[in-house]
């Protein structure tokens, strides 16, 4: 037997054993961000079990490296334990709705990454728990929108733990 009809095989099968490694190392970096899941009729909040599907204005996800995604009714509620000085999970995704697209009183799909989206507080809509933080994917859209109910511009490094307190902070609704 010759070495030399032996060897190419041997060598074309450890390169494409090692060009299949890396390929496989790059489609694990690509799906370290999860998708948003889509709510439906059954979809609850985690805090509070509230079902999503029967309350307006933004909801929000949260997508951890372990364990299932937790759901929120409100915007409010996903900045709350996100701002948690306690929050140990880590997390690979934060999504909100899009309140330029999605319709406010029954709000589906429309899925944005969080950090990337305006917020807009102290507006006359209500979500789920009274006063919200509306989001959206465009400054124009955040403006449009308060030019109709109100509010003040904020991007999300600017929200603070004091300004989602669920109990009693700055968007605590006193009409509950």
């Amino acid at each position: 037997m010759n070495l030399m009809t032996v060897r190419p095989p041997l060598r074309r099968l450890t390169l494409l054993a090692l060009l299949l490694t890396v390929l496989a190392g790059c489609g694990a970096v690509e799906e370290g961000v999860p998708l948003p899941l889509e709510i439906d009729a059954g979809t609850s909040c985690t805090l509070d079990g509230m079902l999503l599907a029967d309350f307006p204005g933004p909801k929000a996800q949260i997508h951890y490296s372990q364990g299932p995604a937790d759901f929120f009714c409100d915007t409010v509620e996903m900045f709350s334990i996100y701002l948690r000085p306690e929050q140990q999970k880590r997390i690979r995704a934060l999504y909100v709705q899009d309140m330029g697209k999605a319709d406010w009183s029954a709000p589906q799909g429309h899925w944005i990454d969080a950090r990337s989206a305006f917020f807009v507080a102290d507006s006359q809509q209500r979500g789920s728990m009274g006063k919200t933080l509306a989001s959206f994917a465009s400054q124009a859209d955040a403006q449009d929108f308060m030019a109709k109910h109100g509010g003040k511009l904020y991007r999300f490094a600017d929200i603070t733990p004091e300004m989602v307190a669920l109990d009693g902070g700055a968007l605590h609704d006193q009409t509950m």
